[in-house]
């Protein structure tokens, strides 16, 4: 019988180096490619007006607005999102121990929809005009997040079980909120664009909204970098934890709230695209292996790479109209999955 080897590992720096050029790369294409045919020399020049503060004739106005007010603030928030995603999907896959975890586990983005529902479907928080969707998403996952907390624990801290089955369970109630008020929707296009929320959309992206998205990605991803060392012996389970002199109670209350933190920041800006947590995570598991430091290292970059992508397809296959970008991940990413799952030899927490 033929004796299965193990894959072999690619060094987390020159891979994270390349991620890097390749991120910047996609960024540059993400803000040239679009619906709106606007040539490379004309994007290069308005990139560098609007950094350098430059002028612009009159003539490009239209074009300059495109490429610096709507795609360029776009594809950054994309980056961040998609970062967001992967660092908490390799969070909550080790505070979990469960190979099918992402950042929606927990319920967190399911309670967003509900605040985020209420202002498309409803009119909400009408008063705070164009920041009401975003607050009152993020308002709601905050909830959620509460919630799920104070029904979970237990006093034997937050059980990777008990989080689990805690989470599902008010996912499904939540869900059940969004759909009565979806079916309630007395406006179709209201109905769709609630729909095009929940399986997520970066078409809303503004620059108002990419420094708090990045600050909050930014710190909860140092955050998780500084504890790499107690996910890697969390990963192992609580009694080898323990042993280690890693509290696993406290260690998962405070990846509860970093976590939660974090997805209800991306989910209020970008609705809930999923399969980037799941995926991104097990990928580069698979590249450099189960530690926590090349994880986290290189991850964020993965995610960030593929959902630039993803909403550049969103905005291109049937343009002028726009595809979810939620749509774009899974259709792209689970044949991907598969196929890397077939050819590595992998499995979860083990080669």
């Amino acid at each position: 019988m033929r004796r299965r080897t193990a894959p072999r590992r690619i060094p987390a720096l020159p891979l994270g180096l390349g991620l890097a050029a390749l991120l910047l790369l996609s960024l540059l294409c993400g803000v040239a490619l679009g619906a709106a045919g606007i040539g490379w020399a004309d994007v290069l020049r308005f990139l560098w007006a609007g950094l350098t503060g430059g002028t612009v004739h009159a003539h490009d106005a239209a074009p300059y607005t495109i490429v610096w007010e709507i795609r360029l603030p776009r594809v950054l928030l994309a980056a961040v999102v998609g970062a967001g995603l992967a660092a908490v999907g390799v969070a909550v896959q080790a505070m979990v121990r469960n190979a099918l975890a992402d950042p929606f586990v927990l319920g967190i983005s399911s309670g967003a929809a509900v605040g985020a529902n209420a202002v498309i479907l409803l009119g909400a928080l009408a008063g705070l005009g164009v920041w009401a969707l975003s607050v009152s998403a993020f308002a709601s996952a905050l909830a959620a997040m509460a919630l799920v907390y104070a029904v979970a624990r237990s006093p034997h801290g937050l059980t990777p079980l008990r989080l689990i089955l805690t989470g599902t369970a008010l996912a499904y109630g939540f869900e059940a909120v969004t759909t009565v008020m979806v079916f309630g929707a007395a406006r179709g296009e209201a109905a769709r664009s609630a729909m095009m929320w929940l399986l997520g959309s970066l078409g809303g992206a503004t620059w108002a909204q990419v420094p708090l998205a990045a600050v909050t990605v930014a710190a909860g991803w140092a955050w998780l970098r500084r504890r790499a060392e107690a996910l890697n012996a969390l990963a192992m389970g609580d009694e080898t934890a323990a042993s280690l002199g890693v509290p696993p109670p406290r260690l998962r209350r405070e990846l509860f709230l970093v976590t939660a933190a974090v997805t209800g920041t991306v989910v209020a800006v970008s609705g809930a695209i999923g399969f980037v947590g799941l995926m991104v995570p097990h990928v580069v598991r698979m590249l450099v292996g189960a530690d926590h430091r090349r994880v986290l290292a290189v991850a964020p970059l993965a995610g960030a790479v593929l959902l630039v992508w993803a909403d550049v397809l969103s905005r291109l296959l049937l343009a002028p109209a726009e595809l979810p970008v939620g749509v774009i991940t899974a259709v792209v990413g689970v044949p991907a999955f598969l196929l890397l799952m077939r050819r590595g030899g992998y499995a979860f927490g083990g080669r």
